[in-house]
């Protein structure tokens, strides 16, 4: 049957009926280790049942009412992410991309507030995936995904990674933040080097710009902190949260210090389904569990197991693989074949991997993952760089015979 879904995905052709922790059931019965989570998304597996009982009780209660009322959920789940993190003040949309529109608006605004509604450009680096909107996707810079779309939205600097003196040379009278990765997901699963971050808050603080984080793909625990700044020594003024703060449900989060969100009151931005009570009791649960003690460190040691041992596996199939990086449960293998090669190799394996920029294969198991999980993931992976290697081979040359 011809599907009427718009065709902007180019979708493999496999459905799944059921999942539980780190597995997946297809249609088909067979059985998947998901180590994709859904693009990081799934950062508690699939039908954890502290998730599965708190949506199921609020849905009994109340869905929906709209942000013209308090919603008590929403007040308590922001202070208890202010509790845990730099921020003063939480705004609750959807998704990855409103977060960072959020974060966009709050510091286009801090700069008006203050009388410099001229200072709106925000410093953005070569790699970058920041969301779809069209504002997003400006500041992404991903020429692929800007074409046709019209004139491209004003007021994004991209410069190169990593690159301290370009960004010192795009600073100027207009610019209003910095806005970064701490680890580029879909860019590669590039680790911006602290020491870096560490000079990108030095010049905010010198130029008065203000430092904003994208957090999407690496909070939540996904690095092994609940964000990943906080095993930086840098703290930035504004940072986004989505993807694994809902553990599924669609949910996103913008927190900021109180002098960066001054200029944000009452009218200035809003979402209809932001923070409603079905998803602040699943972000309720998300954190009881992420942040109950010992989980973070369980990621950590879980992190060096499977890091470890994917190195051993790059030793033996040097060309297949060319590196293993990344920080926590966000890992990269960059590859030396095509990656989707490596990631077709490894479902047929029934290992759900995700592509990524610089010829990557993303690593992107639930939080929840079991070390047995891991070591079933790795004899796959193996397989795969195996199977792969041979496809690969040159056949021997015989010479002829006199």
């Amino acid at each position: 049957m011809t599907s009427r879904l718009l065709p902007t995905y180019a979708r493999t052709d496999l459905a799944f009926e059921r999942g539980e922790g780190a597995w997946l059931t297809a249609t088909t019965g067979e059985r998947y280790l998901d180590f994709g989570s859904g693009v990081a998304v799934n950062a508690l597996g699939h039908a954890h049942p502290a998730l599965v009982i708190a949506l199921t009780e609020q849905a009994q209660k109340v869905w929906h009412v709209s942000n013209i009322y308090r919603i008590p959920e929403g007040e308590r789940l922001a202070a208890r992410l202010c509790e845990a993190t730099f921020a003063d003040t939480v705004f609750f949309c959807n998704s990855g991309a409103e977060a960072l529109e959020a974060a966009i608006k709050v510091a286009r605004k801090y700069h008006a507030a203050d009388g410099h509604p001229e200072r709106f450009r925000i410093i953005t680096f070569d790699g970058a995936f920041h969301g779809r909107t069209l504002a997003t996707l400006a500041a992404g810079g991903n020429k692929k995904y800007l074409d046709g779309f019209g004139p491209v939205a004003e007021g994004f600097d991209q410069v190169p990674f990593a690159d301290l003196a370009a960004v010192r040379k795009a600073i100027g009278p207009g610019t209003a933040a910095i806005l970064i990765e701490p680890v580029q997901g879909e860019g590669g699963v590039r680790v911006v080097p602290p020491h870096f971050l560490r000079a990108l808050r030095q010049l905010c603080d010198e130029h008065g710009l203000l430092l904003v984080f994208d957090e999407v793909q690496t909070g939540i625990g996904r690095t092994g902190n609940l964000f990943a700044y906080q095993n930086l020594g840098v703290t930035p003024d504004v940072m986004s949260s989505a993807k694994g703060i809902g553990g599924g449900f669609p949910l996103g989060a913008c927190l900021a210090t109180a002098e960066a969100a001054k200029g944000m009151t009452a009218g200035t931005h809003g979402s209809t389904f932001g923070g409603n009570p079905l998803a602040m009791a699943v972000g309720h649960a998300v954190l009881d569990v992420v942040l109950a003690p010992g989980f973070l460190d369980g990621v950590r040691h879980k992190s060096i197991l499977l890091r470890q041992r994917l190195a051993e596996i790059q030793d033996r199939y040097p060309g297949v693989l060319a590196e293993i990086r990344g920080e926590g449960l966000l890992l990269g293998m960059r590859a030396v074949v095509p990656n989707g090669e490596l990631v077709d190799a490894l479902r047929a394996e029934k290992l759900l991997t995700i592509a990524a920029g610089d010829n990557v294969v993303r690593l992107l198991p639930p939080l929840i993952v079991g070390e047995e999980d891991i070591a079933d993931a790795l004899v796959r992976i193996d397989r795969a760089c195996a199977a792969v290697s041979r496809a690969h081979a040159r056949p021997v040359e015989t010479g002829a015979v006199a």
